[in-house]
C-alpha cells in the first residue's frame, strides 16, 4: 500500500482536531476548563501527540498489509498489528513528554524520569486503541466490498475468455477436417474437388462471419447446415441421408453458431458411412430444442473419441443460458438436442449493459459524494456554535474566527467539488474556450 505523507499528515491534524475539541468539551461539562492563557499549548501539545501516533499508526498498518497481504486479515497478523501499534504509541508518547517538559518547561530530565508516572499514558493509550480499531474495522469492510468487486470481475473476464476462447476452438478445427475432405477428393474425383473448394469458401465465410457471435438465427444456422452438408455428401455420395426442415414454428429463437456444424460433423466421424451402412441423419424441432439424430454404427477405432465437440457445446450454453445440451443414446440412435433460446439484452448489446453499469457506478459515486458533504457540513453548523461558546468561556481573544473561518472554507471548496460549481472555470467557460479553439484556424 502507498504511504502519501502529506495525506496521511492532514488526516492525522484533522483527527487531533477532533480529539481536542471533544476533550476540551468534555473538561468544560465537568467543570475543569482550559484556561485561556494554556489554551494555544493545550492545542500545540494535543497535536503533536495525535499526529505522530496516527502516522506511525498507519505506517505500521500498511507495513503489515504489505507483508501479509490477504492473510493479514487472519486472526494472529492482527493481533500483532494491534501489539504493536500499542507499543509504538508508548514510545512515542514517552518520548514527546521528553520534549515537552525537558525541552519546553526546561524541568531537568533526571527529575522527570523519577516523576514519571504510568497514569500519564492511559489516555493516549485507549484513545489509540480506539482510533486503532475503527481504523482496522473500516480497513477491513472496505477490503472485503474490493474483493467482492473484484472476484465479480475475474469471473466476468474469465467468462468471457473462456467463451471467446471456445468460439475460436470451432475455426481451426473446421478448416482441418474440411482440408481433409478436399485432400481426399482431389485423388477420387477432381471435378467435385473443385466443386467442393467452391462450397467450402462459401461455407468458410459463414464460420468467419458468425463465430464472433453469441447466438444466431436457427433458420439461418440451418441453412448453413445444408450447406454443409452438401460438401459431405460430395465426398460420401448417396451413402448419408439427411433430412433438415426448411424452418422452425418461431423464427426469433436462435443457436450458439456452428453447433449444428459440430453435431453433423461428430456423426460423420464417429460412425462408418459406406453403400451398405448408410448413415441416416435427422434434425428436427422438438418444443424449444433442436435435435441432431443419427443411427450408431460406431467404426472400430484404437483410440477412443475425446468428446472435444460435444463439450465445446456444451461449455458454450452453460455460459449463455441455464437449460443444458442434453444427449441421449439408446444403442441404437444418438441424440444430441441443443436449447433453441430466445436472445436476451444480457447476450447482445453489451455496449449498452456497459453504458448503463458506468452510469450506474457514476451515480453512485456521486450520493456518496453528496451525502459525504452532508455529513461535512452537518458536523460543521453543530461547531461553530461550540467554537464560539469555549471561546467565550476561555479568553477574550476571537480564536474561534480561525477555525469557523478555516473549516467554512472547506465547506464551501468541498460543495464546489461535490456539486461541480466553479464561478470561474464553469461549463459555461469550457464550451465557449471550445468553441474558441475549434475556430482558430492555427490550432
Amino acid at each position: 500500500m502507498k504511504y502519501n505523507i502529506l495525506k496521511e499528515f492532514l488526516k492525522g491534524f484533522v483527527i487531533g482536531v477532533i480529539i481536542f475539541l471533544t476533550r476540551t468539551f468534555v473538561q468544560y461539562l465537568v467543570g475543569n476548563p482550559l484556561p485561556g492563557n494554556s489554551f494555544l499549548d493545550e492545542f500545540f501539545f494535543n497535536q503533536l501527540f495525535a499526529v505522530s501516533i496516527y502516522m506511525a499508526t498507519v505506517y505500521i498498518f500498511k507495513r503489515f498489509i504489505d507483508y501479509y497481504g490477504t492473510d493479514f486479515w487472519n486472526t494472529r497478523p492482527v493481533i500483532l498489528g494491534l501489539i504493536s501499534e500499542v507499543v509504538a504509541t508508548v514510545i512515542i508518547v514517552f518520548v514527546i513528554r521528553i520534549f515537552i517538559i525537558t525541552v519546553y518547561y526546561k524541568q531537568p530530565l533526571s527529575q522527570f524520569l523519577e516523576q514519571e508516572k504510568i497514569e500519564e499514558y492511559y489516555f493516549a493509550v485507549i484513545v489509540s486503541f480506539v482510533c486503532m480499531c475503527l481504523y482496522y474495522a473500516f480497513y477491513y469492510w472496505k477490503s472485503k466490498q474490493e474483493g467482492k468487486v473484484k472476484q465479480s470481475k475475474i469471473i466476468a473476464r474469465t467468462a468471457s475468455a473462456k467463451f471467446d476462447a471456445l468460439k475460436n476452438q470451432l475455426d481451426p478445427h473446421f478448416l482441418f477436417n474440411s482440408l481433409n475432405v478436399l485432400a481426399s477428393l482431389i485423388e477420387e474425383n477432381p471435378k467435385q474437388a473443385q466443386k467442393f473448394t467452391t462450397s467450402l469458401s462459401k461455407v468458410y465465410r459463414y464460420v468467419l462471419e458468425q463465430k464472433n457471435k453469441d447466438l444466431v438465427p436457427v433458420d439461418e444456422e440451418l441453412a448453413f447446415a445444408r450447406t454443409y452438408m452438401n460438401l459431405i455428401k460430395m465426398r460420401f455420395e448417396d451413402s448419408i441421408t439427411v433430412e433438415i426442415p426448411d424452418s422452425i414454428s418461431n423464427t426469433e429463437l436462435k443457436v450458439v453458431p456452428l453447433s449444428l456444424q459440430l453435431l453433423l460433423e461428430n456423426a460423420v466421424k464417429h460412425n462408418m458411412v459406406t453403400p451398405t451402412k448408410k448413415l441416416h441423419i435427422k434434425i428436427y424441432e422438438d418444443r424449444n430444442r433442436l435435435v441432431v439424430q443419427n443411427n450408431i454404427q460406431a467404426k472400430q477405432v484404437i483410440k477412443k473419441s475425446s468428446g472435444v465437440g460435444l463439450y465445446n457445446i456444451k461449455q458454450r450454453y452453460q455460459l449463455l443460458t441455464d437449460t443444458g445440451v442434453s444427449i441421449k443414446d439408446d444403442g441404437v440412435t444418438f441424440e444430441v438436442a441443443i436449447p433453441m433460446l430466445i436472445e436476451q439484452k444480457a447476450f447482445v448489446p453489451r455496449q449498452k449493459q456497459y453504458i448503463e453499469d458506468k452510469r450506474y457506478k457514476r451515480a453512485k459515486e456521486k450520493v456518496e459524494k453528496i451525502k459525504g458533504f452532508y455529513i461535512h457540513a452537518t458536523i460543521y453548523v453543530i461547531m461553530v456554535p461550540v467554537f464560539i461558546f469555549l471561546n467565550s468561556r476561555s479568553t477574550s481573544f476571537p480564536w474561534a474566527l480561525f477555525p469557523i473561518l478555516g473549516w467554512g472554507w472547506g465547506v464551501i471548496s468541498h460543495a464546489a467539488e461535490t456539486f461541480g460549481w466553479n464561478p470561474l472555470f464553469n461549463k459555461e467557460w469550457e464550451a465557449k474556450k471550445i468553441d474558441e479553439l475549434m475556430n482558430d484556424d492555427e490550432f
